[in-house]
Parts: structure tokens; C-alpha cells; sequence
């Protein structure tokens, strides 16, 4: 499975704002950090307040901050949100099933299992875990 270029936006920047707690973060801070476009990272950051993720403050001197702590910010939770299509295969809910075989396929179930196991281990983690106890990640976070 892959996720979309959104949802691995809005993990890096809540990511970031982890490392950023006492203070306001910018758009234009997090997409440089990354080497992302701004436009398409301001987007993101619309949805993830939307979420109840983050917190935006406008203004001279706004910015972004997480809305609630790390540990509190589930990485199945976000991504099953952004993640608005779920359908692999055409016959998923969502998809055109057009599939002629799709009456007698078992490939659905098998898939559905497997989309499943993998949600089921991100909903395992939290912003928290990936940013807790490492280093050499609040190094890059920091410096940048």
C-alpha cells in the first residue's frame, strides 16, 4: 500500500511541530525544513486543523503548533482521515468495479485483510513515538 503525498506531508510536519513545542511554527519553516512546496503544504495544514490535529494562529506573528500532545496524535488516526480513498483494486468500496471476475475473486478479501494489518499497525503508534527518545531526529528538527 502507498500512502498519498498528503498524508506523508501531514506526518512530517506534525512530526516537526512535535520538536517545536514552545513556540509558533510557519508553513514556510516546515516546508523548508523538508524541501516541500509551500502551496501544497499550506493544504495540508488546512486539513490537519480541520482534524484537530494542529492549531493555527493568524496574524504578523502566527504560526502552528500541535493542538494536542504528541502522544496524543495517532499516525493510523491521521492517516485513515487524509486518506480519503481506500479502494486498492476497483472493486473496493469506492472503486469502479468494472471487474468481470469480481462476482468469484477472492483477491478482495485477501487485499481488504492486508489494508487492514496495515492500518492496524500505524493505529499502534503516536506522533509521540516517533519523535520520544530520538536524537538524531530532534537534531535535524532543530537545526533546520
Amino acid at each position: 500500500m502507498r500512502l498519498t503525498t498528503q498524508t506523508d506531508y501531514a506526518l512530517r510536519t506534525l512530526t516537526y511541530l512535535a520538536f517545536h513545542p514552545d513556540r509558533l511554527v510557519t508553513v514556510g519553516e516546515i516546508a523548508d525544513c523538508y524541501g516541500i512546496s509551500q502551496n501544497h503544504l499550506t493544504k495540508v495544514v488546512h486539513v490537519l486543523g480541520q482534524l484537530g490535529a494542529l492549531r493555527s494562529v493568524r496574524g504578523r506573528h502566527g504560526g502552528l503548533t500541535l493542538a494536542k500532545s504528541a502522544p496524543d496524535i495517532g499516525v493510523g488516526e491521521i492517516a485513515r482521515a487524509i486518506e480519503a480513498d481506500h479502494a486498492l483494486v476497483e472493486c473496493f468500496p469506492g472503486g469502479s468495479d468494472q471487474c468481470l471476475i469480481s462476482p468469484a475473486c477472492r483477491l478482495k478479501g485477501v487485499l481488504g485483510e492486508a489494508q487492514e494489518a496495515f492500518f492496524a499497525v500505524l493505529d499502534g503508534y503516536t506522533i509521540g513515538d516517533l519523535t520520544r527518545r530520538n536524537p538524531a531526529l530532534r537534531n535535524l528538527m532543530v537545526a533546520a
